[in-house]
């Protein structure tokens, strides 16, 4: 079917833009959807197309047909989605921020006390080794229109600069701050981009910069949030977070399930569907039992939005 000519999308933000099926088509791809199903995909998108469709019915429209044929792919197709969904607070993906840098070899603290030179600062993330100290500020939006903003980035460089000469007592050691890194779940405005790079701010967001970027960082630490799981309603999702638990790859253990009140069958489900995320992440015990019952994930379960 030839593509309809003059259809406008409504981003995020509320931007119109004309719908771009190869934009569509590399997304897919990228996130290692088979060849034939992601041309079905857009073309089936594309069939149905109407001026004024936001990008989060076209979004929704793919994850259905994605999750019918290539779950594990479907899943991570969610993940920006599933990042948003560790809100309403700011709480859990500070958390979440933390476990990136302890993937990274770091031992970091949330939620900090730090004095500068002129007052002291509340610190999201604190992450330290035997050369750096490194103090994040993570700014979270549940909406992916809200961008950090220059004014984010004037105030966060101005804290850092307070924080800069001060001297700090982490892992038994005094330690002088060694970086400073202002990351968000969405994007950064361009006068914002514009002063960090000439401000020398360490700023990262969903795709900024280029490389090394926050959807990079997830991808190569295999670091996927809870909240991408279908398994699990959002009541549960909520009880995890409230126990600092944000990672999927913490709940492919059947005894911590059991442990919060899952049944043999809930908890198989949900060890399953990790275990398609993610199969270094469960164990051979857990491998094991879920094979004895080979239970598949509910599919009446509905997909993050």
């Amino acid at each position: 079917m030839p593509p309809k000519p003059g259809i406008y999308i409504i981003k995020s933000d509320g931007v119109r833009e004309l719908f771009d099926r190869e934009k569509l088509l590399r997304s897919l791809r990228k996130i290692g959807t088979e060849k034939t199903l992601a041309d079905m995909i857009v073309t089936k998108v594309e069939a149905d197309l109407a001026d004024g469709h936001t990008t989060k019915e076209i979004y929704r429209q793919a994850f259905s047909l994605l999750r019918k044929h290539q779950r594990p792919v479907a899943l991570r197709y969610s993940l920006k989605r599933a990042i948003a969904d560790l809100g309403p607070s700011g709480f859990p993906f500070e958390k979440f921020v933390a476990e990136i840098f302890k993937a990274r070899g770091y031992v970091t603290v949330t939620d900090q006390i730090a004095l500068g030179t002129c007052v002291p600062h509340e610190v999201d993330v604190v992450a330290y080794n035997d050369k750096e100290l490194i103090m994040v500020e993570a700014k979270f939006h549940t909406d992916f229109g809200n961008h950090s903003d220059l004014k984010v980035a004037l105030y966060i460089k101005a804290r850092f600069e307070d924080l800069q000469n001060g001297i700090f007592k982490y892992g038994g050691q005094e330690r002088r701050l060694t970086k400073g890194i202002l990351i968000t779940n969405t994007n950064f405005s361009s006068t914002a981009i514009q002063y960090g790079e000439c401000a020398h701010l360490n700023m990262v967001g969903w795709n900024y910069p280029r490389d090394n970027n926050l959807h990079n960082m997830i991808e190569s630490l295999n670091l996927v949030p809870l909240t991408v799981l279908t398994t699990l309603s959002q009541s549960e999702k909520k009880m995890f977070l409230a126990n600092d638990i944000v990672l999927s790859k913490q709940l492919g253990d059947f005894g911590l399930l059991k442990s919060y009140g899952f049944d043999d069958i809930k908890a198989q489900n949900v060890v399953k569907e990790v275990y398609d995320l993610c199969k270094e992440c469960v164990g051979p015990e857990e491998l094991i039992k879920i094979q004895e019952l080979a239970v598949k994930s509910p599919e009446k379960n509905e997909p993050i939005l």
